[in-house]
């Protein structure tokens, strides 16, 4: 797949992590200080919604049961083998465009 229009610059302030449906899939794309990454939004716990976690730094916390996953990765902080699938991002003017491949 090439890469596809997945939201606006400007709906994603820096700091902040949301998802979006990219391909039909659920994509959690993070703002770090203008630089914008993209994982799987679905953790590898129990399936909760990274993109309506807390972002801090390149770290989001899911929301459910507080599994923390680096951003710039898709890698869990306490525990490097486990993990999401990290998509690569450009960014085309005011847009985000995300390859989920």
């Amino acid at each position: 797949m090439a890469f596809v229009r997945a939201a606006r610059k400007d709906d994603i302030p820096a700091g902040k992590v949301y998802e979006f449906q990219v391909g039909g899939q659920a994509i959690a794309i993070a703002n770090v200080a203008g630089k914008f990454h993209a994982i799987n939004s679905v953790c590898a716990h129990e399936g909760g919604p990274l993109g309506e976690g807390e972002l801090e730094g390149t770290v989001v916390t899911c929301p459910w049961h507080a599994w923390q996953y680096d951003v710039t990765t898709g890698k869990v902080v306490q525990n490097a083998s486990i993990g999401v699938d990290c998509y690569p991002v450009e960014v085309r003017g005011d847009d985000v465009f995300v390859d989920i491949g």
